[in-house]
């Protein structure tokens, strides 16, 4: 399977199972139009001469085919699919991460919040030390032999219940060990309770932090408000700008949400990039389509339109020497993820699970209060080892959407979540999501094609 495209005066051809990309010329790339990866014959078909010799001097149709013919045979081009024999071989994981709802309750109300403004289509309460050491037990028991541990303190806003995460913290370390463990801690924050003293706790223990902000003021506060309806932005900026000038480039993103109300996003993005920060996300909303700010079919060819103006922006930038890192358009074509992170991704409900201030476990954050996905609790410590094994053979192969699909090893069958919540089903992959992630993984490939031009 290949797939080809033009992005910023690039012929792109990608050649899906050996993930092999290739700039080509304009000849190059019409004559495959006339290709069957099936059957390549040892000579340039008929069809394509005839086609083609009113454009091309058929002395170049048949060297250019000559160069597709030797990319086939090295297996770089129409090569053959090597992935499908290991997706019934896929068994359950160990438990590697766990994101641990430290607070189900928020600071702000964001409009689009898919947590329910903190609740969880529950009631907001804060997590006690006495379930976040119950979690960190359970993930030892369940990572069996792993060695390196993950945890994302996630909420609602975590920073409202910060004594309880340090205390977890120290309970981790405390065990790393006696259970030959280490544990990477993130913590995800809207910035409002910001202080020197968290700010230095997590610059020391946090291997990452995820800084929630929408970009331009007007944008940011018209839907993440606090709760007596003012915005936030002038108060979590300079605390963002403060962490990042304390912490250095690194090991962090600010992290915003756009929708409808800004499809020029791009915008947004170059703000936070003029306001100091070198690793940024800034990513579409996925929402009722019924909500006025949710992004819908009728919004793509602007917001692809978007993504083609800051991927160019982001070329000229680099040339400068002014670059900085955009979350989707980062891609390694030299190495990628594993096989097994190629067919069924982030690894939610097998290699990940996450912890209410219940002790309830689901299989990712997006799942909590969807009582029928509840997995288990981490005070008795059980775990449905069925619906686990569930996830883990939920791969592109089983997802009829993804099986031909020319992203699959890139998306990796995308969100389990988003799935569940908008298609009724984790094998139904949801279109807009698809939608936007092919035309990401385009801008992204186009850079690596500018960048190699620079070198």
């Amino acid at each position: 399977m290949i797939h080809k495209y033009t992005s910023n005066g690039y012929f792109i051809v990608l050649d899906v199972n050996s993930g092999a990309v290739h700039v080509v010329d304009e000849l190059f790339y019409d004559i495959l139009d006339y290709l069957s990866e099936d059957n390549l014959p040892q000579t340039c078909p008929a069809e394509a001469l005839s086609a083609l010799q009113e454009k091309y001097p058929q002395k170049e149709i048949i060297e250019t085919y000559e160069e597709i013919l030797a990319l086939h045979e090295k297996d770089l081009l129409f090569s053959s699919d090597d992935y499908e024999k290991f997706a019934s071989m896929m068994t359950p994981s160990p438990v590697k991460a766990m994101c641990l709802h430290i607070a189900h309750d928020c600071n702000l109300r964001c409009q689009y919040c898919f947590a329910d403004t903190g609740e969880y289509m529950g009631h907001r309460q804060l997590m006690s030390f006495e379930v976040g050491k119950a979690a960190i037990d359970y993930l030892i028991k369940y990572s069996y032999g792993r060695h390196n541990l993950e945890l994302d303190f996630f909420g609602g806003e975590p920073l409202m219940n910060f004594d309880v995460v340090k205390q977890v913290v120290q309970y981790a370390r405390s065990l790393e060990k006696e259970h030959n463990k280490l544990f990477r801690f993130t913590i995800t924050t809207n910035g409002l309770l910001l202080d020197d003293d968290k700010i230095d706790f997590i610059n020391k223990e946090m291997s990452n932090v995820v800084l929630s902000i929408d970009g331009r003021k007007e944008v940011n506060d018209r839907v993440r408000a606090r709760v007596d309806g003012r915005g936030c932005y002038d108060s979590i900026m300079p605390k963002f700008q403060h962490l990042v000038q304390k912490r250095g480039q690194d090991q962090y993103y600010v992290r915003g949400t756009f929708t409808k109300y800004n499809k020029d996003f791009a915008n947004d993005v170059l703000h936070l990039n003029e306001m100091g920060f070198d690793q940024i996300s800034v990513e579409p909303v996925v929402a009722d389509p019924k909500m006025p700010y949710a992004l819908t079919q009728e919004d793509l060819p602007e917001v692809f339109a978007e993504y083609d103006r800051l991927s160019k922006i982001m070329i000229e930038k680099d040339k400068k020497g002014e670059g900085f890192n955009f979350f989707h358009f980062m891609i390694d074509l030299d190495q990628g993820p594993c096989a097994i992170k190629r067919l069924r991704g982030c690894g939610c409900g097998n290699e990940y699970v996450a912890i209410t201030p219940d002790g309830d476990v689901y299989p990712c954050h997006q799942f909590v209060g969807h009582e029928e996905w509840k997995m288990g609790n981490v005070f008795d410590q059980s775990l449905d080892f069925e619906r686990k094994a569930q996830f883990a053979k939920a791969t592109v192969y089983g997802k009829e959407e993804c099986k031909n699909c020319w992203a699959k090893f890139y998306c990796s069958g995308g969100c389990n979540a988003n799935s569940m919540q908008y298609q009724g089903d984790i094998l139904k992959p949801h279109k807009l999501s698809c939608e936007l992630e092919k035309k990401r993984v385009e801008c992204a490939i186009m850079i690596k094609a500018a960048e190699a031009d620079l070198v």
